[in-house]
């Protein structure tokens, strides 16, 4: 019995290998092809006038980020503190920058982390801020309906986000190049 899992343990072993080279080269690939236009086009909306909007976010940034903050003091932004700036223009260079660095492959784990933590806070505001609950966005594991937004679709975006934070960049990616011992 033994000889036959040691022969198949050799068998499988470059599977094994190839699978750490492509399995985050194809995480980024469909992050590119999926996720990169969703998170790029959310941060446009985001953007002020002229060349320096980053930096004065439009009222659409602070409504869909402080949804209930802005319902409370009339959308008027001007009532709005300096943390809520901060979060607003935070999230919008996250959503620029950070998809950026996870197509190149550039300080790609610590990228798939912020992503991650983007998601979550995404998911939390959608769910409590937009009253998700209420209209049945957050979905159920388990049951025959693959489409909940939150808790089905987000969790394939984290499971992809998570293969880059545990495997790295992989072949193909800055990383590799700048970092010739990073696997």
């Amino acid at each position: 019995m033994n000889t036959v899992l040691a022969s198949l343990h050799r068998m499988t072993n470059p599977i094994n290998k190839a699978g750490d080279e492509l399995l985050p080269l194809l995480a980024r690939l469909v992050f590119a092809g999926v996720l990169v236009h969703y998170f790029w086009k959310s941060g446009v909306t985001k953007l002020g006038d002229g060349i320096f909007g980053i930096f004065n976010p439009s009222l659409g940034a602070y409504a869909q980020i402080w949804p209930k903050a802005m319902e409370a003091v009339g959308f008027d932004v001007s009532q709005l503190s300096f943390f809520h700036w901060a979060v607003v223009f935070g999230g919008t260079v996250a959503e620029f920058v950070l998809p950026l660095l996870i197509i190149i492959g550039l300080f790609t784990r610590l990228a798939a982390v912020g992503m991650i933590g983007f998601i979550v806070v995404q998911s939390l505001t959608d769910l409590y801020g937009h009253n998700g609950f209420a209209n049945g966005v957050l979905g159920a594991w388990f049951d025959r309906f693959p489409d909940g937004v939150i808790l089905d679709q987000r969790a394939f975006w984290v499971l992809c986000l998570l293969i880059l934070v545990f495997k790295g960049a992989g072949a193909l990616s800055v990383d590799r190049f700048l970092f010739k011992s990073a696997p």
